[in-house]
């Protein structure tokens, strides 16, 4: 029997959140980042407080809006769990980056279309899921065992690596797109001749794309197990996502020190899916004990990451 929940996603909200989106995107590349630059770390400190805050914001509007603390609890709890899911994206997009050659001033650009894909690529897998826990209930207990088997995995892997030359979107652009071997500013395409030609960083950007539909597999069931929410689920999601480029400039010198991150997440997901299998008649959990769980978690393990390489280069 499926599980009742308030759904605070009136039509007009949903229009309304996805314009604003889109426009504070349009700010972003036309104006802010209209000319490729390589970002410093001042701008990208600045621009990841704005992103916090108005996710911050947002929370707050929906607690009024809604006048329930439980929802603005599910989002917040929702954020900051997608938030911490998306670091391995940016030890994903640092490797990637690296394995390419691509200059630092392209990295803004390609980050910006590869986010945008992303919004729409978590949209479709939040609607999906959220018609598979409508029609049949007992899919949350799949979504459950595969956060365990996710989560496991996770615990007992070694370091994040990218290998582009197995990826099949990647042998795919090798093997059928015509493409130049180097880098034409910040176009995607140059025309040559009279033949249109792809550039590497089009490549890049399949490759980047490619590489969040994997993890929104993870992080999508995920979410599903902090909230039914369809709106909730998606708006945090969009929320986490929009200031990943940001935070990617902020980070990318000490992503590599965090060494035991890998463990937090990993046990948050392991968390998220017990929560997921248990029944609320025997164990209902609480939203402000998830949230405080999965701070705990990729707080703690991001602390024992920065004690433990103190000093290394």
């Amino acid at each position: 029997m499926p599980v009742e929940t308030l759904f605070v996603g009136t039509p007009w909200l949903w229009i309304g959140f996805t314009v604003f989106v889109l426009a504070m995107l349009s700010l972003d590349l036309f104006v802010f980042h209209r000319r490729a630059h390589e970002v410093t770390t001042r701008e990208a400190l600045g621009w990841s407080v704005f992103w916090v805050l108005l996710s911050l914001a947002f929370n707050g509007l929906l607690w009024w809006y809604t006048g329930s603390s439980d929802k603005a609890l599910e989002f917040l709890t929702g954020y900051l769990l997608e938030k911490s899911l998306s670091i391995d994206n940016l030890f994903v997009f640092l490797l990637l980056f690296s394995y390419f050659s691509v200059p630092p001033a392209l990295e803004h650009r390609v980050l910006f279309w590869g986010i945008l894909g992303a919004l729409f690529m978590r949209a479709l897998f939040i609607l999906l899921g959220a018609a598979l826990l409508d029609s049949f209930h007992w899919f949350i207990y799949v979504f459950g065992a595969f956060l365990l088997g996710t989560g496991a995995k996770l615990f007992f892997s070694g370091d994040v690596s990218v290998e582009p030359e197995k990826n099949l979107v990647f042998r795919f652009f090798k093997r059928f797109i015509p493409s130049v071997p180097e880098y034409r500013e910040d176009h995607f395409f140059v025309k040559v001749g009279a033949r249109w030609f792809a550039t590497p960083l089009l490549a890049v950007l399949l490759v980047i794309e490619a590489s969040d539909v994997v993890f929104a597999v993870d992080s999508i069931p995920a979410i599903f197990g902090v909230t039914r929410d369809t709106f909730i689920v998606y708006s945090s999601n969009v929320c986490a996502i929009l200031g990943l480029r940001a935070m990617y400039f902020l980070l990318a010198s000490y992503l590599r020190r965090f060494k035991f991150l890998h463990y937090g997440l990993a046990l948050v997901l392991v968390f998220i899916g017990m929560k997921m299998l248990v029944s609320p008649a025997i164990l209902s959990i609480p939203v402000w004990l998830s949230l405080i769980v999965v701070a705990a978690l990729i707080g703690g393990s991001i602390l024992v990451s920065v004690a433990k390489t103190r000093g290394e280069q």
